[in-house]
């Protein structure tokens, strides 16, 4: 897709944003700095985006039918990496959260946002939508959708500067939607 986000954003030169660490997890120590690299996602990323991907919406499965966003397979995703761009964060090295998006007419479409559950609520989702926002040099709009029940997503969004636009609902197997809009 030549032409829809600039070729020297996406370069492979890494972004990177020092956050604070406040991780559940064992990987950082509670307040411990640590270092994420935000750059476009490669094959060699893909088993572990899939991961990550299953991990976050897997969460939901309780609440929600997220069987989509959790059993995607590496062909299908090998698939999407050829119409859409994809980015990773990693820290450490190691890849803890993803998101995939395209520009149609001006419109930058955000999907699939993850984050692994042990670095979530640590500014990671930030830094990729940041990201997106940084290098989409074409776009006069972001547009991105979350579920309408998931409180710390729609505060993310709304912190980042999105506004509620519209509510889909009984959309993806019957799931409620809130899409958010943030304009240049």
């Amino acid at each position: 897709m030549p032409g829809l986000v600039s070729h020297r954003a996406l370069d492979g030169r890494w972004r990177q944003a020092l956050l604070s660490s406040r991780s559940r997890g064992k990987e950082h120590q509670p307040g411990a700095p640590f270092m994420i690299r935000i750059r476009p996602a490669t094959e060699a990323h893909f088993t572990a985006l899939l991961q990550i991907q299953q991990a976050a919406f897997g969460e939901y499965a309780n609440v929600y039918q997220v069987s989509g966003w959790t059993t995607e397979t590496l062909d299908s995703l090998r698939q999407d990496a050829k119409e859409k761009h994809i980015f990773v964060a990693e820290a450490e090295g190691v890849v803890v959260g993803s998101v995939r998006f395209w520009i149609v007419a001006g419109v930058c479409v955000i999907r699939l946002l993850s984050v692994s559950p042990a670095h979530q609520s640590q500014g990671v989702g930030k830094a990729l939508i940041r990201e997106i926002e940084r290098v989409a040099t074409d776009a006069h709009k972001f547009f991105a959708c979350t579920m309408l029940r998931t409180a710390r997503n729609i505060h993310m969004f709304m912190s980042l500067g999105y506004k509620a636009e519209s509510i889909l609902p009984d959309h993806y197997n019957h799931l409620d939607l809130i899409c958010f809009a943030k304009y240049r």
